[in-house]
């Protein structure tokens, strides 16, 4: 099963470029379809109130028939009781996987860590660069596993993402996803260095093609145990395999629904 685990979907409030504008999933989806990409982690694009956001995504997710994953959207901002509020209603209310945060909101909170380390869920935090503080949080919630987009850096920041390469190697609950990284040589390093189970296929859509981001991949030349685990493998693990776990209660579901027919 090839998992893509970076997309947003939904509309935005911000209407300053594409990430907090719209997120359309049908060109991306048709992409996937033809690019073999089974499912999709969603969340919502960048906005102002993720408490909307995160309501969209859970209907897109709910209508897939278990082609999309969501996460929750949360703001390091929010107040403790906003994000126990989000987080039983979208992990333990809908089975969403896990959170996501940005650093264009604020920085990574203690609420949040804490609140991730409860629910059992990795953190898909976009550090916009800020490398260095990856070193405070991963030794403080060692518990948690931490995916940092974009190799760090969406903006190319080489030497950002050069750095990552380093916590990746010594921090056990640090990983990246490959979404939008234009340096191959940086993905290769990454591997060589902090091996497949650090790394998750990602390709931020729907605004970047799917098809192409999984190239890259492919393109490593990787043994097949090691493309698997990069393209879906160490999500389901980061999960706890929570995608599997609810195809297979959707499927048993199917069959009861059938049989009571």
């Amino acid at each position: 099963m090839l998992i893509d685990c970076h997309c947003h979907a939904g509309a935005g409030d911000g209407l300053t470029g594409p990430w907090n504008t719209r997120a359309t999933l049908g060109g991306y989806l048709r992409r996937c379809q033809s690019a073999g990409i089974d499912q999709s982690v969603v969340f919502a694009a960048l906005q102002s109130d993720y408490r909307r956001g995160n309501a969209a995504v859970a209907e897109l997710v709910s209508r897939s028939r278990g082609r999309l994953v969501g996460f929750v959207f949360l703001d390091a901002r929010m107040p403790r009781s906003v994000v126990r509020g989000e987080l039983e209603r979208y992990v333990v209310g809908c089975g969403f996987a896990g959170i996501k945060l940005h650093r264009h909101d604020a920085p990574l909170s203690r609420t949040i860590c804490e609140a991730a380390a409860e629910y059992r869920v990795p953190v898909l935090y976009d550090v916009t660069g800020d490398i260095a503080t990856i070193e405070l949080f991963a030794r403080e919630y060692r518990q948690v596993s931490f995916i940092i987009p974009h190799l760090g850096s969406f903006d190319d920041d080489w030497k950002a993402q050069l750095a990552l390469i380093d916590h990746l190697e010594r921090h056990p609950n640090v990983y990246a996803d490959t979404a939008g990284v234009r340096r191959f040589d940086l993905l290769v390093e990454a591997v060589r260095r902090a091996g497949p189970e650090k790394i998750l296929f990602g390709s931020d859509g729907p605004w970047l093609h799917p098809g192409l981001e999984l190239a890259k991949i492919r393109a490593l030349g990787l043994p097949d145990r090691d493309f698997a685990l990069i393209c879906g493998g160490n999500l389901r693990r980061l999960v706890h395999d929570r995608v599997s776990r609810r195809r297979r209660k959707r499927a048993a579901s199917a069959v009861s629904a059938a049989r009571v027919r």
